[in-house]
């Protein structure tokens, strides 16, 4: 059976990353968080307090840095030359940084060359903003997940509560449209629906609902193609 090239595109707190991490699950695929690529490169980029428009430090920076995703025990993981950083590059700091950085076309050059490496022989499940359009624009599958900015923020703010931050909810929902702007006027790969994917929206849908959605999508295609 040959295993296919799955594209999850989507904006912030869509529901992106648990559901691409659970549908790799259950197809034996490997799941690759690119945004987590990005969000490694601006952490190292704040703590060498690289001022966020040297766009040539910051490219020095991604070409040095050796950006891992694997999964221990039981879990993904994101390392930084070897440094688990799971928990750091999921920080506020982070966060509003990172759309400035991921824009920079040298950063994404670096980057989507090692994801297109990763993806080569299939058998993938990525997730990220610019998947079907501009890293994998031949995916077998293309999915572009959405949710209210209402549903994202309550998202969001239970997230950062888990990890022991109490952020208020309407500062969230601000930051997350703030970020979907960003993201969506870049002049490097923005936020955009490819003109073959399959929309879902995932406001009123629970985890095992989205999984399940692609999942169905995703054994269609593999039927085809056998």
């Amino acid at each position: 059976m040959r295993k296919i090239v799955i594209a999850i595109d989507g904006p912030a707190a869509s529901g992106k990353s648990t559901t691409a991490k659970l549908v790799a699950r259950r197809l034996g695929y490997l799941h690759i968080d690119t945004g987590a690529m990005y969000r490694a490169i601006t952490l190292r980029v704040l703590e060498e307090r690289i001022a966020l428009d040297d766009v040539k430090s910051i490219r020095s920076v991604a070409e040095r840095s050796k950006v891992r995703l694997e999964r221990i025990d039981h879990a993904n993981r994101v390392l930084l030359d070897g440094r688990d950083v799971t928990k750091e590059i999921r920080s506020r700091e982070v966060t509003r940084a990172v759309s400035m950085i991921s824009s920079y076309q040298p950063v994404r050059d670096v980057l989507v060359r090692e994801q297109r490496r990763i993806a080569k022989d299939g058998g993938v499940v990525l997730e990220g903003r610019d998947i079907g359009t501009v890293v994998l624009p031949m995916a077998d599958l293309k999915i572009y997940m959405v949710a209210s900015a209402d549903e994202r923020a309550t998202r969001r703010k239970k997230e950062l509560e888990q990890s022991g931050t109490i952020v208020d909810r309407n500062v969230l929902e601000q930051e997350i449209l703030e970020r979907d702007r960003k993201d969506t006027t870049r002049a490097a790969s923005p936020l955009q629906k490819a003109a073959d994917a399959i929309e879902l929206d995932t406001s009123s849908l629970t985890i095992d609902q989205q999984v399940e959605f692609v999942i169905a999508k995703a054994n269609k295609v593999i039927e085809k193609s056998t």
